[in-house]
C-alpha cells in the first residue's frame, strides 16, 4: 500500500525470481458463503498449502500480516503460526507476500476490467470508490461482486426496502 504500482511490480519480479511463495485464491461465492474473514483464513491456508508444495515441506513457523491467525478457524491449518500487528512495515517476509499478493489481486481486476469496463476496475481495484458506487447504480452488479458488498446488497433490495432504516 505504501509503494506505487511501478514499484510494485518491480519489486514482485525481484521476490518471484529469488522466493518460494504460493499465492491463495477464494472465489466470490466462497466469499459471500463464508464472509470475509473467514474467507481471508481461507485464502491463507491455501497460499501455505501452496507454498509447501513449491518447497516441498512445512515451514517451521508462518508469520501473519494481522492479529489472528487461521490456527483454529480452519481444519486444515497445521502450522505454527505467530500474528503480528503491522507486519508488513517490519517482516521482509511479509512485506514480499503483501507485493505478491497485492500485484496478483491488481492483475486480476485489470483483467476482469476488460469483461466489465464500466466499472472502472484498472484504476479502483474494487475498492467502493465514488466511480465504481456510481457505476454500480447505473448497470448493477455483475457475477464478480460479492453480494454481501453492502452497495451491492442494498442495490439488489426491493426500492422500498432499501429506503426502510435499520434498527
Amino acid at each position: 500500500k505504501q509503494l506505487c504500482r511501478s514499484r510494485r511490480e518491480t519489486l514482485e519480479v525481484q521476490i518471484r525470481r529469488r522466493c518460494a511463495f504460493g499465492i491463495g485464491v477464494v472465489d466470490v461465492e466462497d466469499i459471500d458463503r463464508l464472509n470475509i474473514f473467514h474467507a481471508t483464513m481461507l485464502a491463507m491456508t491455501r497460499a501455505v498449502e501452496r507454498l509447501c508444495e513449491a518447497v516441498g515441506c512445512d515451514p517451521v513457523q508462518v508469520l501473519v500480516d494481522g492479529n489472528l491467525t487461521p490456527a483454529g478457524r480452519r481444519d486444515e491449518w497445521r502450522w505454527q503460526a505467530r500474528p503480528i500487528v503491522g507486519g508488513d512495515a517490519i517482516e521482509p517476509c511479509i512485506s514480499a507476500a503483501s507485493i505478491l499478493a497485492k500485484t496478483y489481486r491488481d492483475r486480476l481486476m485489470r483483467e476482469y476490467h476488460e469483461a466489465h469496463p464500466h466499472y472502472g476496475w484498472d484504476r479502483n481495484a474494487g475498492y467502493g470508490t465514488p466511480d465504481h458506487l456510481r457505476a454500480l447504480r447505473e448497470h448493477g452488479p455483475c457475477p464478480l461482486h460479492r453480494r454481501s458488498f453492502a452497495p451491492v446488497a442494498q442495490a439488489e433490495l426491493p426500492l422500498e426496502m432499501a429506503a426502510i432504516p435499520a434498527e
